[in-house]
């Protein structure tokens, strides 16, 4: 994903203005949309009144935005020498091989737009079951070589391909992989498991009580330092996003065995690190401003979150709801302290660098444990998911998931049609082509969150047959509509576009070649503006952490994470690429589109269209991939 160009800074005090003129084509035109001598929108302080956690989650927020006049804080150059190693190691603990499959599409594999129609029967829980599911999900994809520099790829991406991302499994026992319960961590190097513990029966029939059988949890966890090394203080919101592109990946490879994912979005931070067997790490020693030197406490994991999978129908119907009693699960997951975790985990980089406020809002986001949902219901698959099923290419699912790859360029020149660009966007709606209301997440993999969606899409259209040129907004929730008009431009149009399905809730704003705008907006990278079309993820932002506490901010951005896991799943199946872009100018972007405030605010922008293939480097199967590690 592209996310620093730090070549592209300026030092001009500026920022992109549209002047209201009557003349929205000439407000948007690539000559005109220009930047203005008018300072950027300033930074907003955190008012008094707000809670501390949520006051340190609203600065770090502040102080990690880019503006055309300064980055946020990183590192001055890349310090090689000290790269994290991208793969975590239980050495000592006791690996067992998963097995490997066909990288290629087989006569096994559903096509790819079947597993979001409906859940196929759930496979068995086994060896086989298990290593397909991690297989298309947290291993490896390709390896990559180009001189003296090879680097491996995931199935699922990250910013700057740095995975901080590590990937658990906790689980009663499973034919040819243990005859106990036991939790392990997932290693995508070797495509193994290392049995980090063992689970005695009765505990695990416990943690599993008012579950369906052979249901299993997933966690994920994240280490700070492998993209704070690249990327400085704006590491945490890289982080975040690809746990959402984790949690859709996990969620997408079950769906193709008959399995549903689920948060379990009640549990605390503490529950989940003594679960994953992360409790006992050594605290960062937090300093008052970034300090280098060794300190191996920065390589710490920090519990993410837990998904639970399980059979997405139980004697061909649908699941009908999960059960869980929070508080007893918390009292359960208590006596895992006296559970021994073998393995200790290895050395990622011999020097490290503090970055203070990342760990400073870590602290503030760590969540209690909390009772959302007494029962969780499972809704069944929204009706109408198709728009357009001929845009797609004839790809199987393993090939869409395990062949997507991040374009680093774009070639300027190729277009999709508008049928093509709606079905993309249907496939970015939490509840599916409805034409009632939107909100709830309802659509794989959408379906996996706890909450009701809180993104949205600016979308600048650059190359659609059929649609004109422009900023187009799609928005994922109904309820915040009237919000939405009230705090943007009062010239906006918010007209429907021609040709677009009565439950795509998409709306034209302002007509006119806005590549160039696109391409300011995103740290000066030409690949926003070279695309068929880019956008920005706008969040409900300031609304939904007053009401759902600082421990909703990962969150927004897993959520974004996980649309762009979508867009990305999508633009390969019609035939193109895309990538995500982490580096934008925020409060430029906001200046644009009229807000102020901290109501809406955008978390992640992404880019669609044809990708320009660089000759140089050449492709390598996963496995078995070269000794490095790299």
């Amino acid at each position: 994903m592209a996310t620093n160009p730090a070549s592209a800074l300026t030092s001009r005090r500026s920022a992109i203005f549209l002047k209201p003129t009557a003349s929205l084509k000439t407000m948007f035109s690539s000559r005109s949309a220009t930047m203005a001598s008018a300072a950027p929108p300033q930074h907003q302080t955190p008012i008094p009144t707000l809670p501390e956690k949520l006051s340190a989650v609203i600065k770090y927020h502040e102080q990690t935005k880019h503006s055309f006049n300064k980055y946020a804080r990183g590192p001055h150059g890349l310090d090689w020498a000290n790269q994290p190693n991208p793969f975590r190691r239980y050495d000592t603990a006791p690996a067992i091989s998963l097995l490997h499959f066909p990288p290629d599409k087989t006569t096994d594999d559903p096509p790819y737009p079947d597993p979001f129609l409906q859940f196929p029967a759930s496979k068995p829980l086994d060896k086989g079951t298990l290593s397909q599911f991690f297989y298309d999900s947290l291993a490896l994809s390709a390896w990559k070589t180009t001189g003296y520099s090879t680097w491996s790829l995931r199935v699922n991406p990250s910013s700057g391909n740095l995975h901080p991302t590590e990937g658990y499994i906790v689980s009663g026992p499973v034919s040819g992989i243990s005859e106990t319960a036991f939790v392990a961590h997932y290693a995508p190097k070797e495509h193994k498991l290392e049995v980090r513990a063992e689970i005695p029966l009765d505990l695990w029939a416990e943690l599993s009580k008012g579950l369906p059988n052979n249901t299993f949890f997933v966690g994920l966890s994240s280490i700070f330092w492998r993209e704070a090394w690249k990327y400085g203080e704006r590491a945490f919101r890289y982080c975040n996003h690809d746990v959402g592109h984790a949690i859709g990946a996990v969620s997408i490879a079950a769906a193709v065995l008959g399995w549903d994912t689920r948060l379990i979005d009640d549990l605390g931070s503490e529950q989940l690190d003594i679960l994953l067997g992360l409790a006992g790490q050594k605290e960062v020693a937090i300093t008052e401003r970034p300090v280098k030197g060794y300190m191996p406490e920065i390589e710490r994991e920090h519990a993410d979150c837990l998904l639970a999978v399980f059979p997405g129908k139980v004697s061909g119907r649908p699941q009908p709801e999960l059960r869980i009693d929070h508080e007893s699960l918390s009292s359960v997951i208590s006596r895992f302290r006296g559970i021994e975790f073998k393995g200790r985990p290895n050395e990622l980089s011999k020097e490290h660098v503090c970055w203070d406020i990342i760990y400073r809002t870590a602290d503030a986001v760590k969540k209690p444990l909390t009772e959302i949902e007494p029962s969780i219901k499972v809704a069944p698959f929204p009706k109408g998911q198709f728009f357009s099923e001929e845009s797609y290419k004839s790809f199987s699912i393993r090939e869409v998931v395990r062949k997507r790859r991040s374009a680093v360029d774009m070639d300027g020149k190729h277009s999709i049609d508008r049928n093509t660009f709606y079905q993309i966007l249907s496939k970015a709606l939490p509840s599916g082509l409805n034409e009632e209301s939107q909100g709830e997440q309802e659509q794989l993999p959408f379906r996996s969150l706890a909450w009701k969606s809180e993104l949205h899409m600016v979308l600048f259209v650059h190359r659609v047959v059929g649609l004109q040129q422009g900023i187009y907004f799609l928005v994922r929730n109904s309820q915040h509509f009237d919000a939405l008009r009230r705090a943007t431009r009062s010239e906006f149009e918010w007209a429907k576009p021609e040709g677009c399905p009565p439950g795509l809730p998409l709306y034209g704003l302002a007509m006119g070649d806005c590549r160039q705008l696109a391409t300011r907006l995103s740290c000066h990278q030409d690949i926003a503006g070279d695309g068929c079309f880019s956008l920005g993820m706008l969040a409900h932002f300031e609304p939904t952490l007053r009401n759902r506490h600082a421990w909703m901010y990962p969150r927004l951005f897993w959520e974004a994470g996980l649309l762009g896991q979508v867009l990305y799943l999508e633009a390969h199946a019609v035939g193109i690429s895309a990538t995500g872009i982490g580096c934008y100018f925020d409060d430029p972007v906001h200046a644009v589109l009229g807000l102020s405030g901290n109501e809406f605010q955008s978390l992640y922008h992404f880019t669609v269209g044809t990708g320009v293939l660089d000759k140089r480097i050449m492709s390598l199967p996963a496995y078995p991939g070269p000794e490095l590690d790299s």
